[in-house]
């Protein structure tokens, strides 16, 4: 069985360095046996992806932020648990999309991110989900997901 981080790699990924938290909280905390990953929002070249669906993106734009960010979610877990191998299981992903009204595909762009969970920690990856329509995200960003995980 091959581990997290060489799945990663087979999929050309390389984790980013994790980001520090935006206001008063904590990136992860962990009680039990349960890791809680706070709200991370898109980036694309650092800076926050902003933009709202339905208006600037589009859904294949939403889903390549939402697994933009799935990337930096893995990293967080790697920076805080030592090791991605340490996670049994994928438990909850929750995903807030910043859209129009009028916007119905939000479960199509958090699929972005739950596609790659899946592709990284295989069964361990599938998971219980919820996707939300938001009339704003902080920074403006276009999608925020946090993600609940068993160790």
């Amino acid at each position: 069985m091959s581990t997290i981080l060489e799945r990663l790699k087979t999929l050309g990924i390389d984790l980013p360095p994790p980001g520090p938290p935006a206001a008063a909280y904590v990136m992860a905390a962990t009680t039990g046996n349960t890791v809680f990953l706070s709200g991370h929002i898109a980036k694309r070249d650092g800076k926050p992806w902003v933009g709202k669906l339905g208006k600037d993106l589009d859904t294949e734009a939403g889903k390549a932020a939402a697994r933009s960010i799935a990337i930096d979610l893995i990293a967080t877990l790697q920076n805080h648990l030592g090791s991605l191998d340490k996670v049994k299981r994928i438990v909850k992903v929750m995903g807030l999309v910043n859209s129009t009204a009028e916007y119905t595909d939000q479960h199509l762009v958090i699929n972005g991110c739950s596609e790659l969970l899946f592709e990284v920690f295989g069964e361990s990856g599938k998971h219980a989900r919820s996707a939300f329509g938001v009339a704003q995200i902080p920074l403006g960003a276009c999608v925020e997901i946090e993600l609940i995980a068993e160790i």
